[in-house]
């Protein structure tokens, strides 16, 4: 899809003023309650991210729905198309993801994914999940849920990748509940795996350029109900993945007339 001359300028604009509104809104509504504290506030930092993937999206004419009632569960076990699934499923209510660790460093990108409380990993670092999996506790006490992409990496949308179990272990030691949820997308012009999914060897730049070029996008995110997760995290993984994988359905996009 080429760079729209005209769309992405003003794109542009509404971003770079929307992190700046952003940010400075953390500030106000976040900053203040975790230097009182002394604690991260991981239910603030939630609502602050639902908060504005919800303004980002009417900004950007990208039209989020969610099916299913959102379910109360310690871990959302989601499928994984790129950095665009953490706008999608914060727009439908508060979360707390679990990102790479590469995330952190990306420009504007990274401090926004920060200020929402996202916790980063290392997979190629031994101990570190470790680590990460010690904080899903200190967010399931502020009563948010922690979305897991389990398939390990993003993938084009065609099909799920198998779920690794390794994330779901504090679940399972815990017997928390937890529930799947899937992520399905359409764009006006073009096609998911090319101009949404962000996966293989892109580049992260040139991909965002290209999708705020785009007239339109649809995204639906759909819940399934909250279970408790049993004592085996590679039959809960495997059972979360079947039913992702059976949630999802293709979406009817709208067209697009440039």
């Amino acid at each position: 899809m080429a760079l729209h001359p005209v769309r992405l300028p003003v794109r542009l604009l509404r971003f770079a003023r929307f992190s700046t509104a952003a940010l400075r809104d953390l500030s106000r509504t976040v900053t203040p309650f975790e230097t009182a504290s002394g604690t991260r506030d991981y239910r603030r930092r939630a609502e602050w991210t639902h908060r504005h993937a919800r303004i980002l999206c009417r900004l950007m004419n990208w039209n989020v729905v969610h099916q299913g009632d959102i379910p109360v569960a310690q871990i959302y076990g989601a499928n994984h198309m790129g950095y665009l699934d953490i706008v999608t499923l914060a727009s439908t209510t508060p979360v707390v993801f679990v990102s790479k660790a590469e995330v952190r460093n990306w420009p504007v990108v990274g401090r926004l994914a920060t200020g929402g409380g996202t916790l980063y990993l290392q997979r190629e670092k031994k101990g570190e999940l470790t680590g990460v999996i010690r904080q899903f506790e200190e967010v399931a006490r502020h009563g948010i849920p922690v979305v897991v992409f389990l398939e390990g990496t993003s993938s084009g949308g065609d099909d799920v990748l198998p779920f690794r179990p390794s994330l779901l272990a504090p679940a399972v030691e815990a017997g928390w509940q937890v529930a799947p949820v899937s992520l399905d997308y359409a764009i006006s012009k073009g096609t998911v795996a090319a101009d949404v999914a962000y996966w293989r060897d892109m580049t992260f730049l040139p991909h965002f350029l290209n999708l705020l070029s785009a007239r339109r996008l649809d995204a639906r995110v759909t819940y399934g109900p909250a279970r408790p997760a049993g004592a085996d995290r590679k039959v809960l993984a495997k059972q979360l993945r079947d039913e992702v994988v059976q949630m999802r359905r293709p979406l009817p996009s709208g067209g697009d007339p440039s």
